[in-house]
Order: structure tokens, then sequence, then C-alpha cells
């Protein structure tokens, strides 16, 4: 049976994309062909143009950030600091500018290849521990090899970088963390929007197709992932779809 993610899993929302990627496999093909893949631990969703710490905000497009409004599941990626890169996938529908940005993966094949490409550059003779290879968006593209020359590949197809189920039923509640995003101070209202995720611990393996899977809390109201801070006047997520629905 074919793992790899089609279409249809990425036509959805950003926060629920976000949510849906944990626990799944990231898979990087290298040019000799050697295959690299980690299971993504941390996700942060970016809803659209209403979304002031979105690269789309206030509809903004550019060559730069074309990708992000391509169909869902299309890299876009990005040089921050002229350093460092972020990857990410685009979601919603073509057209509307959401994405989903990676930011931290457990390697599980090709540790040691991701350990050497990691500790070149600025990381050059410093020893990389396991945990630490892909624990941020710029370290997890360093460890994989994704940059710019990805931007726009179409991860339904290509050959170079995909996403692979790794686990199939829900992750079992009192695993993931929901708080607000990393470095956006400066997007009024938004910089409070608990839009990021993380696994904070492994979950266990799916259960047995016989047995019922334990579980998640029950998923709040997208207008509780945006509540409280700021004297409660966050944009919600109720809102946002409905934006985006008059598009």
């Amino acid at each position: 049976m074919d793992d790899r993610w089609g279409r249809a899993r990425f036509s959805t929302d950003a926060a629920t994309l976000a949510q849906r990627l944990l626990g799944q496999r990231l898979v990087r093909t290298l040019p000799g062909g050697e295959r690299l893949s980690a299971i993504i631990v941390e996700t942060e969703a970016y809803t659209g143009p209403e979304d002031l710490a979105s690269h789309a905000r206030n509809g903004h497009r550019s060559p730069r950030n074309e990708s992000i409004y391509a169909r869902p599941g299309t890299a876009y990626v990005y040089l921050i600091y002229g350093v460092h890169h972020c990857f990410n996938i685009a979601c919603v529908r073509e057209g509307h500018p959401g994405a989903v940005l990676i930011r931290a993966a457990r390697p599980v094949e090709g540790v040691e290849r991701m350990r050497r490409l990691r500790s070149s550059g600025r990381d050059a003779g410093r020893t990389i521990r396991d945990h630490e290879i892909a624990s941020g968006p710029g370290r997890l593209c360093a460890a994989m090899a994704i940059d710019r020359t990805l931007d726009g590949d179409d991860l339904v197809t290509s050959e170079r970088v995909w996403i692979q189920t790794a686990r199939r039923g829900p992750l079992p509640g009192g695993y993931v963390d929901n708080t607000p995003r990393v470095g956006v101070e400066s997007a009024g209202t938004w910089a409070d929007a608990r839009l990021r995720w993380l696994l904070h611990e492994p979950p266990p393996p799916d259960p047995p197709p016989d047995q019922p899977p334990e579980m998640s809390p029950e998923t709040p109201p997208v207008s509780a992932l945006t509540a409280g801070g700021r004297g409660g006047n966050l944009p919600t997520l109720d809102r946002i779809a409905d934006s985006m629905s008059h598009e």
C-alpha cells in the first residue's frame, strides 16, 4: 500500500493540517538516492491573508511567497536572516495562502547522514546530539538538505520530498501541547493566537486493528484556539473560516 499523502490530506485549513501532520513522516530523498526521514513533532499554522504573522498578510503576493498560494501540498521554502531555511506546506485551496510550518522532527532514517549535514557550516566541529538534529525549523532544513531549490515542489508527486503516513489512529490524549507561535510578537492580536502544536514525547504505536484507539480529548471549538490574552480580542478561527468562505 502506498502511504504517501495525496492532495485531499492537504486540502484543509492550516490549523487542522498542523495537527494532522503531528506524528507523520517527512521523507527526503537526496540527489544520490539516499533516503532521510523524520517524524514531525512540532508545527505552526499560518491561516491566510487575515493572519498578521503570515508572509501573505493583507494579501501580499510576490515571487518570494508565490508557493504559499499554490495547490495544497506544495512546498513553500524561504530563507530567514540570510542563513536558515524554513519548510512549509501550502494548504486550504489554490489561491488561498494558508500554510503549515514544520518546526521540528525526530530523525528515524539516515540519522548519521542528517547529523553530518547539521555539523557543517555554523555547527562545524560541534557534537550534535540526536535530539538536537532537527529541533527547530532551520536545523530541520539543514539536517534534511532542504533549501530554496525545493520551493514549489508538489509533495503529492515529488521524488525529492513528501509526507508519508506513520500512524493512522488519533494521537492519545495528553501527548500534544498547544501554544502561541514563536517569534511573531509584532503580529498584533495574532501574536497570542494558539496556532502551534507540539508532540512533547513519542506517542505509543497505533493500536491493533481490532482494538479501538484511545481517543484524544475532544478538539476544542476553533474559537478556543485563539481565546484569552490581550483582553480577549484575538481573532478567532470561526471568523477566519467565515472570511475564507467569502473570497
